[in-house]
């Protein structure tokens, strides 16, 4: 709430000069025929003198001003507030409150801010559930997101398993991560969806550049409340990327059981077996695959979607 005061003020200026009695008493005429200055008077009289309301003649006419100003698009002063009248110490000044465009812009802007997004493709970013193609082969998954959503939203603060999405490509995954991301910000909840391959570059571009940054990055991915691995197993994954920080951070939401969603082409056995298990340099190792997928296991139950490849359609 704000106050144009000069305007106020310099008002009051214009209407104490004496050669512009004329002028004043025209304006006089128009503010106190003005239907929403009688009504407010109206409405507060058991408040105010009549001595009040003249001295109240600028607040009164800043507001008529500022009103009309609005009305035809040319607002100069505190643009996305609009003038109220009220009662200030037996005298009737103006206040200034958002407006409900600004409000509701504040509001889509708090939303936006709820998802964080790295490797977000610009087709995902609007992705709503309502949009979700319901085929046979993806009702489950759509069934279980919907689940999830009512479960954790009414949970004070139990545990829920996020989903593992596998399937071919092109029938929806990484959609319906985006549309449960973009569902839950609208509820108030804070999530990040990391598209997995374009977050590996990322964190391999931040070693050596200074100020901790690797360290900061893997903070922000796993204390998020809902996080989305999106392409897991898409490329080829190095030790360094594989252990400490898919490692860190599945190891992280695990202890502290954060919602965790995965998607991929892989089943969870294939991403075990064919993907987590051997590194870039063709090294075998299993133990180390073996506990990741403990950890993604409890994270996720899977699900497996079908349906048509809808991404060139």
């Amino acid at each position: 709430m704000i106050r144009l005061e000069n305007l106020g003020k310099n008002m009051k200026k214009m209407l104490n000069k004496s050669n512009l009695n004329n002028s004043y008493q025209q304006i006089l005429q128009k503010v106190y025929n003005d239907e929403d200055v009688k009504k407010f008077i109206n409405e507060h009289r058991s408040e105010l003198t009549d001595v009040a309301i003249k001295k109240s003649a600028s607040s009164l006419y800043e507001f008529i001003n500022k009103r009309d100003n609005m009305k035809n698009g040319r607002d100069q002063y505190a643009k996305g507030y609009e003038p109220r009248l009220e009662i200030n110490n037996h005298l009737i000044e103006v206040t200034y409150q958002p407006t409900q465009a600004m409000l509701q812009a504040a509001q889509q802007q708090t939303i936006k801010n709820n998802v964080q997004a790295i490797g977000l493709a610009k087709n995902l970013k609007d992705a709503k559930l309502d949009d979700f193609y319901q085929e046979n082969e993806r009702i489950d998954a759509l069934n279980n997101a919907l689940n999830f959503i009512s479960k954790y939203e009414n949970s004070s603060n139990g545990f829920e398993q996020g989903i593992y999405l596998s399937g071919s490509f092109g029938v929806g995954k990484s959609y319906l991560l985006s549309a449960i991301a973009n569902k839950l910000a609208n509820d108030n909840v804070k999530s990040m969806f990391i598209h997995f391959p374009s977050f590996a570059t990322k964190m391999k571009s931040l070693i050596g550049s200074g100020n901790n940054s690797v360290a900061d990055e893997l903070d922000r991915v796993k204390t998020v409340p809902v996080l989305m691995i999106d392409d897991i197993g898409a490329d080829s994954m190095s030790t360094w990327i594989r252990d400490e920080i898919l490692g860190v951070i599945l190891e992280y939401r695990m202890q502290n059981q954060l919602p965790t969603f995965f998607s991929s082409n892989f089943s969870m056995e294939q991403l075990e077996e064919e993907h987590l298990a051997v590194n870039a340099k063709g090294d075998y190792e299993p133990l180390k695959a073996k506990r990741l997928m403990e950890r993604i296991h409890f994270l996720a139950r899977p699900i497996e979607m079908g349906g048509e490849n809808r991404r060139n359609r």
